[in-house]
């Protein structure tokens, strides 16, 4: 049976890569997207992913706007906030619509209805975590109906990428990751530490622009637009894709290795942000969460690359309701 799942997401380029991965696989089951603001506002994410499915012809999948603002903290944008939506000479434009149908509402509904079916979802955390958060407060009986929450996000002993001490999306919402991590929810944690470790290369771009599908090459287009390479802090070319490791971990556990910690984030003073572990027991806490630490590069490169290239020509048509009025 495949994994029935809900992307929550800030629609950026790694995020575009996970959704894409999600829609190429059929070992998954997406019951929706849910968008957050983030990386960009939240009318530009939620333009970004009714771009996506579009392009990936699945306009079958609804789009939910979430919140459009942290809970506490200060709004703090993305590295690439300015550039808003995605171009339309790389991700073509769509009449695809968000519901009306909150992405917190969703979540809580799509988990209530697991539990009076005796299933469980899995929720793909790619953004900041309030939407999760908000639909935890809500309702924390949900918990139930959820199997895990895969999170990318977090840095441990490796530096943040938006302050020296803080990856981005626990950054912008550290009291709601507070929240996630302290719902009792099963969680899976792609930290920087393990998502610095895979860096796409040259070569991979141009398997994805050579490809027949358009996921791809929109796909390469936004990789050369938003160039991920460092050299001088990665100390070799390529440049990573954080956000599709959660998916890439839900169709091929094995290629990551992980460990059960406790974890937590600070909340104020100048570290708010700061995620923080006790993989050893030291600090007396239980475990809550696996935080991944390793990952086979090659494979999983290629499973992105691959699986990304062959998505085809949209074979699904707007529904009715969802299109644009003229």
């Amino acid at each position: 049976m495949p994994v029935e799942i809900i992307i929550d997401t800030d629609p950026g380029v790694d995020d575009a890569a996970a959704i894409l991965l999600a829609l190429a696989s059929p070992e998954l089951t997406v019951l929706g997207v849910t968008v957050v603001a983030g990386n960009v506002g939240l009318e530009a994410s939620v333009s970004n992913a009714c771009k996506l499915l579009a392009l990936a012809g699945r306009c079958d999948i609804p789009v939910h706007a979430g919140a459009s603002r942290p809970l506490l903290r200060d709004q703090v944008m993305g590295k690439y906030a300015h550039i808003g939506v995605f171009s339309d000479q790389i991700v073509p434009p769509t009449d695809l619509l968000p519901q009306r149908v909150s992405a917190i509402s969703f979540i809580v509904d799509q988990a209530r209805l697991a539990i009076s079916e005796g299933r469980q979802i899995t929720i793909c955390a790619i953004g900041p975590l309030t939407n999760i958060a908000l639909a935890l407060r809500l309702d924390p009986d949900i918990a139930q109906g959820i199997d895990r929450i895969v999170v990318m996000g977090g840095a441990f002993a490796t530096p943040g990428h938006r302050t020296p001490w803080s990856e981005y999306n626990i950054h912008a919402d550290p009291h709601a990751a507070a929240i996630v991590f302290a719902s009792g929810v099963p969680l899976t944690l792609f930290p920087l530490d393990v998502t610095l470790l895979a860096l796409f290369t040259q070569m991979d771009l141009v398997e994805l622009e050579v490809s027949d599908g358009p996921a791809g090459r929109a796909l390469a287009g936004l990789l050369r637009s938003f160039d991920r390479s460092d050299i001088q802090r990665y100390g070799r070319p390529g440049g990573p894709i954080h956000d599709a490791m959660t998916i890439a971990f839900l169709l091929q556990p094995r290629l990551f290795t992980g460990a059960d910690a406790a974890i937590g984030v600070t909340l104020c003073g100048p570290t708010a942000g700061q995620t923080w572990i006790d993989p050893y027991g030291k600090s007396g806490l239980p475990p809550n969460a696996v935080v991944m630490r390793d990952v086979d590069e090659a494979a999983y490169r290629r499973l992105v690359t691959t699986r990304i290239a062959r998505i085809g020509t949209p074979p699904y048509p707007i529904p009715e309701g969802r299109k644009i009025k003229a």
